[in-house]
This record gives C-alpha cells, structure tokens and sequence, in this order.
C-alpha cells in the first residue's frame, strides 16, 4: 500500500531490485493541489522474434518480459486540499482505479520511462485519458494502454543488407574513388538456375515474356546467358510474387514483355538491378583501397575465385593456372556453384568471377556489366574494372538483384 510522509519521500523496492520515489507533499509542483502519487507498475513488453528452424521456414517467436514503467494521476483542476486521493489497484490487464476527491473537476492519467519522468499524457486512441470528468465521490476506473511490442523489418530472404554510406580511397591500379550510396539490401549470391526457374514459371503463367533461351550448369550454379531485358522483366515478376511494387515500368504499366527500354522507380520497394555505383561500393565489402573484393589481400588465387589464372599479372599468385581445375568438367560453361568461395566484407558471395553480373546502367552500346567470369583473366575481375555488353547477353551473364 502506498502511503504519504510529510518530511521524507516514500521509497519502496519492486521486483527487480530498483527504488521507486514518490514525491511528498512537501516537494510537490507549486499550484497543483494535492499529493502526488506515483506507484510504480510493471508492464508486459512483448517482443516478436523470428527465427529460422532446419527447414530454413520462417516462424514467430512471441515472447514477454516485464520492463518497469510509472503511472501518475494528477488532479488536474481543484480547489482546497485532496483528501486521500490515490490509486487504489493497477491489474495486469491495465484497468486503474482510483478514488475521486469532492473538489476535482478532471482527472488526466500521465506516464513516464522512470520515476524521474518525463512525465506526459496520453495520446490518440488513449486520448480519453487526458481528460477523465470528475463525479465527485466514488471509485473511477480507466484502461491504460500497457501493452507494447517490438516489430522487425527482416532483411529479404537469401539476401544481404547493404550500410549506406560512403567509400572513399586510392585503388592500387585505377587511383581515388568514392563510392556513396543509401542502404539497400541485395542478393547474397547470383541468382541460380534454380531460382531463375522458379520465377520464370510464375511469370510466364502471368502474362510475362522472355526473349532468350535462359541456361545453368546444375541448379545451384549461376543462371547465365540472360538478356538484359529478360532480367529486368524477372526482376518485376519476382517482386509480384512477394507483393512488392515492381520498378520497372513502360508508358506507366508494368514492364513484361517485348525489349522497350523501361523506367526504372528507384524509390519502389520491388527487386532490380543495382547500379554501377551500388555494385561496386557493395563488391569492395566495406574495404577501402583495395584491389579486390576481400580486404586482407591485393592478391588472387584460385582458392579465391572461378577466374582464368595468368602469370601474366604480378597480383595473381595462384598455385594453379588457366581455368579453375576443381570445375574443369562436364564441358564449358566451367561455372561453380554459388556461394563456392568466402563471402566479402558485407556477406557477399562471387564478386570477383563465376559469371559477368549484369548492372542497370547503360554503357557502350549496351548495358553495364561488371564482376567477371570463369574464362577471364584477373584483371576483370578487379572491384575496379568496368565493362558492358549488348543487352541480349552475349558474354553470358548472370545477376543479382537488389532492393530497399
């Protein structure tokens, strides 16, 4: 039971071990009427986790856990003294009750993070606190909000979430650079054979149209010979199947068939191709001046990437040269499965080899490409390096998409 002392604050103990203070009459605001009451309550904050379980499904974990908060009742508007005027009762489902003073007009249920405050009134759909009309004599009873919860925004599935900001330094081979960019998330691996599939079936069967003959070595190895056109339209279609707003549009519809060069909504939440400026600030992994994508080493070896292996470049230090000899089979193209290598800096994996990565920029008489592949030699395979293709893909790229 709490209980006023005229020359010392009342000091009680809660569950946790912490002191709570409540204020005497003495020490209380000029020109507000009567004690000031201040029990301290525990309040459930529920928090929503999710996790992963063996067969990579997403479930809720809801679980609760008690965080101190304090609820004070002021008498807003009264004259003369108050007489015994507290809370009497404050349950676990945030029904307040407290005894009503002859000279209140109003009553207004404040809260605070501690006993020290800030203390403020209730808001919005809570607003009926801020202004309890008096009766008199009695016991009121109210319902304060009490319940809280913690909502996560997850990064997409298979995908890597990428720290805006800027990445300034001295590139051994191409000099000073700075890369700035907005957060964003993007795919943790080229998209696969398999993933490719999956969506191409969805689109096709929605009105969607692709223009080249798609291929992959093995379902886990990187999709490749993919036009540039056919994988903005994936792009889009994969964003429907998620309920994402596709970016790439033609005339103001979404972009399906056929090879018209669409807008693209950068501000959309759909999936895209990244930019050049978004490819390399996300290659270079968070490591500044260096050659490649890791940022322990300017060097390259096969134990590194899916690369063309030459002691014609003193950076290549490779034990083993030409094609990588751990995919030298089952005949061209000598594609590795994703994910085959170390990730870089930001959990990116094949930024350097495996497959040239198709970018959303135009360059050339073509479109932007960038990252390599398994039959060039190491000096394309630098975060530096540029290059582009005709947009019906004759390098054979692949891709991987991003979003914010």
């Amino acid at each position: 039971m709490l209980r006023n002392v005229a020359d010392a604050p009342l000091v009680r103990r809660n569950v946790v071990g912490q002191k709570t203070a409540i204020t005497p009459e003495s020490a209380r605001p000029a020109g507000v009427e009567g004690p000031r009451h201040r029990p301290e309550k525990l309040l459930p904050l529920r928090e929503a986790q999710e996790t992963t379980n063996r067969k990579g499904n997403m479930k809720m974990m809801m679980t609760w856990r008690w965080v101190p908060a304090v609820v004070l009742l002021a008498l807003i508007v009264a004259s003369g003294r108050a007489e015994n005027f507290a809370i009497q009762s404050f349950d676990g489902t945030g029904r307040l009750t407290f005894n009503e003073v002859s000279t209140a007009k109003t009553y207004r249920v404040e809260w605070a993070p501690t006993p020290s405050g800030p203390w403020t009134n209730f808001m919005a759909a809570a607003s009926a606190l801020d202004e309890i009309i008096a009766k008199g004599s009695g016991i009121v009873t109210c319902s304060v909000p009490m319940c809280y919860r913690v909502v996560a925004t997850m990064a997409p599935k298979n995908m890597a979430a990428i720290p805006g900001g800027t990445n300034s330094g001295t590139d051994p081979d191409f000099g000073a650079y700075s890369l700035t960019v907005s957060s964003f998330y993007m795919d943790a691996t080229e998209v696969t054979k398999a993933r490719w599939d999956e969506v191409y079936t969805w689109a096709i069967a929605n009105g969607y149209g692709f223009d080249n003959t798609e291929s992959g070595k093995a379902a886990n190895h990187p999709v490749h010979t993919v036009s540039w056109y056919d994988c903005v339209k994936w792009c889009n279609a994969r964003s429907q199947i998620e309920g994402r707003t596709p970016c790439y549009t033609v005339s103001g519809n979404v972009y399906k068939t056929g090879q018209s060069a669409p807008d693209c909504n950068f501000a959309a939440n759909g999936y895209r191709l990244p930019t050049v400026i978004e490819w390399a600030y996300a290659a270079r992994g968070g490591a500044i001046s260096h050659r490649f994508p890791w940022g322990d080493s300017d060097t390259i070896q096969h134990s590194r990437a899916n690369y063309n292996s030459s002691s014609a470049y003193g950076y290549d230090t490779s034990a083993t040269r030409g094609y990588h000899p751990t995919y030298l089979t089952g005949g061209e193209p000598y594609t590795s499965p994703v994910g085959s290598f170390a990730a870089n800096g930001f959990g990116l994996y094949d930024m350097a080899g495996n497959v040239w990565e198709w970018c959303n920029d135009a360059e050339g008489s073509g479109r932007s490409i960038r990252g390599s592949a398994w039959s060039f030699d190491p000096s394309y395979a630098r975060c530096g390096s540029t290059g582009w293709d005709f947009t019906n893909g004759s390098l054979k790229p692949g891709f991987r998409a991003v979003c914010r």
